[in-house]
């Protein structure tokens, strides 16, 4: 006994020291991103850090056009992904056979693991050509290429995360839905959509986080082109993100730089808009579980 005690003690004691080192590393990583990346708030002045300009080369640092367009690239992404991803989840959980829903969600899943550079290569053969030639356009590395490669890229985790939660409505739903003279489909976007209200919102989060993270496939098929998205036209053409000037310019900058600094304290500005993001989510979720509580 006294043993088999000790085994416990000994596995129970590495799961805590792994997690807690899970939490740390992400910590070692946060400070080191500020140990880096907050010189550059002191050696730019906030209205060349925040300018509308980016050459570096001449001393101007302005992040807000890639602090733009990696939110024009997003939202594109998002606006594609989000129906695509909900409705297909609705099709996975609720009207496919049980056969294809086996079929369907391995096939869903195993498209998540397609490199991104492979998707980007993709996007630079095929899409690219595509959108220029449909859209009559001098060049088809555009905004709208990029919002296309993230939102199927995005797919797949919203339209897992959308389908569990669908999976977690209770059957009862379904059934007093169907019981007072609903239809299937009024059923299902009625009653059992709006109670998976949270989970689809962490759906769409998850794979706002992925879209607005994302690097390699990004900088092949948005053009690269620092400019301000602030035309009606802009979705159509090129822009520039915050993660693809960090890794396109990270390996050529001087150690120590004030371009350096400001590559990081892009970083920064990154974390933050993503923990802004998922607060402003969290937030929602948490009051509408509290609305649902008190009721």
């Amino acid at each position: 006994m006294r043993s088999k005690h000790w085994i416990e003690f000994a596995i129970e004691s590495l799961i805590r020291v792994l997690g807690l080192s899970s939490i740390g590393f992400v910590l070692l990583i946060f400070l080191f991103l500020l140990k880096e990346g907050l010189p550059a708030f002191f050696e730019v002045a906030p209205e060349n850090l925040f300018g509308v300009r980016w050459y570096p080369t001449f001393g101007l640092f302005g992040t807000l056009p890639l602090i733009l367009g990696s939110l024009l690239v997003t939202a594109t992404a998002i606006a594609i992904a989000l129906p695509l991803g909900v409705a297909t989840a609705v099709f996975v959980r609720e009207v496919a056979p049980g056969w294809a829903r086996e079929v369907l969600k391995p096939m869903i899943e195993v498209l998540a693991g397609i490199p991104s550079v492979v998707l980007g290569f993709f996007g630079m053969t095929v899409l690219a050509p595509l959108v220029r030639v449909t859209l009559n356009a001098p060049t088809g590395l555009t905004a709208f290429t990029g919002g296309l490669i993230l939102a199927y890229m995005a797919l797949p985790t919203i339209i897992s995360v959308a389908e569990d939660a669908l999976d977690a409505v209770p059957k009862s739903y379904r059934d007093a839905g169907l019981a007072m003279g609903a239809t299937q489909w009024q059923t299902i976007w009625r009653v059992v959509v709006p109670a998976a209200r949270s989970g689809i919102l962490t759906a769409v989060m998850l794979g706002m986080g992925r879209a607005i993270g994302e690097t390699m496939a990004v900088m092949m098929v948005t053009g690269n082109a620092a400019r301000m998205p602030t035309t009606l036209d802009s979705l159509f053409r090129p822009v520039r993100t915050m993660t693809a000037t960090i890794a396109a310019e990270m390996g050529e900058v001087a150690r120590g730089s004030t371009h350096y600094h400001v590559l990081f304290g892009i970083g920064i500005l990154l974390f933050v808009i993503t923990f802004l993001l998922n607060l402003v989510a969290a937030g929602a979720i948490f009051k509408k579980r509290r609305r649902g509580g008190l009721r």
